[in-house]
């Protein structure tokens, strides 16, 4: 593309945002970003990429280290002896990770409040992906057969409610919440590759607007 466009996607658990985001990419011809943001987050932070993957999205009981700084954990540095914990440490690290690679040009970047980290750069479109929950259980099912089917709900539920409470707490802003983005797009009705043609026409037309 022409001008520079930064696409951020949440999404329910199920849903396909991750495939929409990548076929988002392919049409646009931009980058797509994921996991590149937990192997630089390890690299610049000495952390082993294993753990972060396991504390990656979710969101730190640090409730004494907020209070210590009296502030977000975005640019504050450590008071009264308080270690940060890594969650936190981590949010951190991503994120300047995100605003790098939002500098270098047009991506899109998957999950990890990016939308939020990026709420100053006059280039972001963000997505909202959600999903009827049959669908997302089928989705979820084919993707992973280790999952039960009498599991699989509990499953759904408890990521989504891990990703509300990473982007809730580090924002300050409510996950899903239709006036944190310029666009949601339900997949169940429209399907993968629909929604990805139906977003990527959006960032172009908002892309020849802007």
């Amino acid at each position: 593309m022409a001008k520079k466009v930064i696409v951020t996607i949440a999404r329910q658990y199920g849903s396909g945002g991750r495939e929409i985001g990548e076929k988002i990419a392919e049409i646009l011809n931009i980058p797509l970003i994921d996991r590149e943001l937990v192997t630089d987050a390890a690299s610049k932070g000495g952390l082993s990429e294993d753990i972060i993957s396991r504390t990656d999205e979710s969101a730190a009981n640090s409730l004494l280290y907020t209070l210590a700084t009296g502030s977000n954990v975005l640019g504050t540095a450590v008071h009264f002896g308080y270690k940060m914990p890594l969650n936190d440490k981590l949010f951190i690290l991503q994120s300047d990770a995100i605003k790098e690679y939002a500098a270098k040009g047009s991506c899109v970047i998957i999950g990890r409040c990016a939308d939020y980290v990026l709420r100053e750069e006059p280039t972001v479109f963000r997505i909202f992906v959600y999903g009827d929950l049959e669908h997302r259980k089928e989705r979820v099912l084919s993707r992973h057969p280790e999952i039960k089917s009498s599991q699989v709900i509990d499953v759904i539920n408890k990521t989504d409610k891990r990703r509300a409470s990473y982007y809730n707490f580090y924002t300050g802003n409510k996950w899903g919440k239709y006036d944190n983005y310029d666009m949601a797009i339900n997949s169940s009705t429209f399907g993968i590759d629909e929604s990805a043609k139906l977003i990527s026409a959006a960032v172009k037309k908002h892309m020849e607007e802007t």
